[in-house]
C-alpha cells in the first residue's frame, strides 16, 4: 500500500508541476529569505530513537500544532527511504500525528530527487506543514537531495525554511541531526584519528542546512561513541565558540528564544570554547569550558544561563560533602558514557582533578601517540544531584587536553 501511494504521490507531483509557474516560488523563497529569527523550534535527537520514547516524540507532535499535526518525514538520508519512511510515518501517527512521506531521497527507487526537490506542488505540502522530520543515514544524501550542485537552495528546502520561519518545527535524528548547524561532518575519521590528523573542509567536515544559525556547531551519538572528542578540531578549524552534542534515544529542544531543554534516556554536553586557547602541531587545547545537561535541564544559547531540572533545583552539591574521595582516573576516557561518568565523580569529589586518557591499536595511525585528558573544577563550576535518581547535571567544568607519548611496546609488568 505505500509503494502504491508513494507512486501516485508522484503522479500527482508531475503532474501539478506543469500548472506552476516558477516565479511565485522565486518570490516566496525571497521573501522566506528576508523573513526574521525563525519563529519555530529544533528537537535535534542524537540517533537511536526508540519507538516508545513517548516524551520525544509527543513533543514533535505538540510543536508542529498538536494533534492531528502534518508532519513531512523526509527520509533523504537513508539508503532505504520507502522503508525507513513508512516506518517514521506510522511511528507519528500511532502519536496523533497526520505525518505523509516526502520522495526526495538520493537513493529512491523510481524517482528522480532532482525534480522532485523542485516541484512547486511538494514544496508547497512541505511549507503548509506544521513540521517535519528528518530520518537518519548519510547526512550528504540530505544535503544532495536538498541542494542544487551549486549550492542554492531548491524549492523543497526554500519550503522548510519558510516552515519553520512561521512556526513549525524541524526535527532529526542522527544524520537528521548532523544538518541542524551549519557545518557538520562529513566523511569523519574515527574519533581518536580526528584528534590526531585533524579535519579538512570538504572532507570530514562540509556544509549542513544550518537550521540551529551560524554560532553553534551540532553533533550526535556523542556519549556513546565518545563523540565529544572529535566536535574539538571541527570547532576550531571552524571558528565555532559553542558545541552542542546530544546522545542517542535523547533530543535537545531548541525554542525560538534560544533555550535548549534535553529529554530522554541520557543528556547532552555543551563545549564552550569562548576562552580556550590551542596550540601549533599535535592536538594540544586548553581551557575548554564542559557541561553536561541531563533529562529536563535547560541551557540558552544567548545568556549561557543553565537551569536544572525540577528534580535537581534542590540538589545543589555542597563542595565541603564529598562524595568521592580517591584520585579519578580512566584509561579509555572516549568509552560509552565515560566522560560523564567522570565528570559526574569530580563535581562530588574532594580530588582537584580528573585524568582521562586515549590510546590507539599498536597498529593504528600515528600509534605513540595518546591524548590526556584533564578535568579540574573552576571557581564558577556547579553540580545538582537528582532526589530519585543517580543523575548529575553538571556545568561549567575545565577541560585541558594535551598529547602524549606512548612508549612500545608496553611491556607486561613482572613482580620482581
Amino acid at each position: 500500500m505505500f509503494r502504491i501511494a508513494l507512486r501516485l504521490i508522484l503522479a500527482l507531483l508531475a503532474l501539478a508541476s506543469v500548472q506552476f509557474a516558477s516565479g511565485a516560488d522565486a518570490n516566496a523563497a525571497a521573501s522566506g529569505a528576508a523573513a526574521a529569527q525563525p519563529k519555530g523550534s529544533l528537537v535535534i535527537i542524537g540517533g537511536n530513537l526508540r519507538p516508545g520514547n513517548a516524551p520525544v516524540w509527543e513533543r514533535i507532535l505538540q510543536l508542529a500544532g498538536g494533534k492531528d499535526a502534518r508532519i513531512a518525514v523526509f527520509a533523504s538520508a537513508s539508503g532505504y527511504p520507502e522503508k525507513s519512511g513508512k516506518f517514521l510515518v506510522d511511528r507519528l501517527n500511532s502519536y496523533g500525528a497526520k505525518a505523509f512521506f516526502v520522495p526526495v531521497a538520493v537513493k529512491l527507487a523510481g524517482s528522480d530527487y532532482h525534480i522532485a526537490a523542485d516541484d512547486p506542488k511538494l514544496a508547497e505540502l512541505v511549507r503548509t506543514a506544521g513540521g517535519a522530520f528528518f530520518a537518519g543515514g548519510d547526512q550528504s544524501r540530505i544535503t544532495s537531495a536538498l541542494r542544487h550542485e551549486d549550492g542554492s537552495n531548491t524549492r523543497v528546502l526554500d519550503a522548510l525554511w519558510d516552515m519553520y520561519r512561521r512556526g513549525g518545527v524541524i526535527a532529526g535524528t542522527s544524520a537528521g541531526a548532523a544538518i541542524m548547524s551549519s557545518t557538520m561532518f562529513g566523511r569523519p575519521r574515527t574519533v581518536l584519528a580526528t584528534l590526531k590528523l585533524g579535519v579538512e573542509d570538504g572532507k570530514e567536515i562540509t556544509n549542513g542546512l544550518g537550521f540551529i544559525g551560524e554560532d553553534v556547531f551540532v553533533d550526535q551519538h556523542l556519549l556513546v561513541r565518545g563523540r565529544f572528542a572529535r566536535m574539538l578540531p571541527a570547532m576550531l578549524a571552524k571558528g565555532y565558540k559553542l558545541g552542542l552534542g546530544i546522545d542517542e534515544d535523547t533530543a535537545m529542544v531548541v525554542l525560538p528564544n534560544r533555550d535548549v531543554e534535553v529529554i530522554g534516556y541520557k543528556g547532552a554536553l555543551v563545549l564552550d570554547l569562548a576562552g580556550a586557547s590551542a596550540r601549533e602541531g599535535a592536538f594540544n587545547v586548553s581551557n575548554v569550558r564542559v557541561s553536561y545537561l541531563d533529562n529536563g535541564d535547560r541551557f540558552n544559547i544567548l545568556t549561557h544561563e543553565f537551569t536544572p531540572s525540577e528534580d535537581k533545583a534542590d540538589g545543589k552539591l555542597d563542595p565541603s560533602r564529598p562524595y568521592y574521595r580517591e584520585p579519578l582516573f580512566t584509561a579509555d576516557i572516549l568509552g560509552n558514557s565515560t566522560v560523564v561518568d567522570l565528570m559526574s565523580k569530580l563535581i562530588d569529589s574532594d580530588q582537584p582533578e580528573a585524568i582521562g586518557i586515549t590510546l590507539g591499536s599498536p597498529n593504528g595511525v600515528q600509534p605513540d601517540l595518546g591524548f590526556e585528558f584533564r578535568f579540574t573544577r573552576a571557581g564558577d563550576s556547579v553540580g545538582y544531584s537528582s532526589a530519585s535518581t543517580d543523575a548529575y547535571s553538571i556545568f561549567n567544568l575545565r577541560l585541558d587536553i594535551r598529547p602524549i607519548l606512548i612508549r612500545r611496546p608496553i611491556y607486561q609488568y613482572t613482580q620482581p
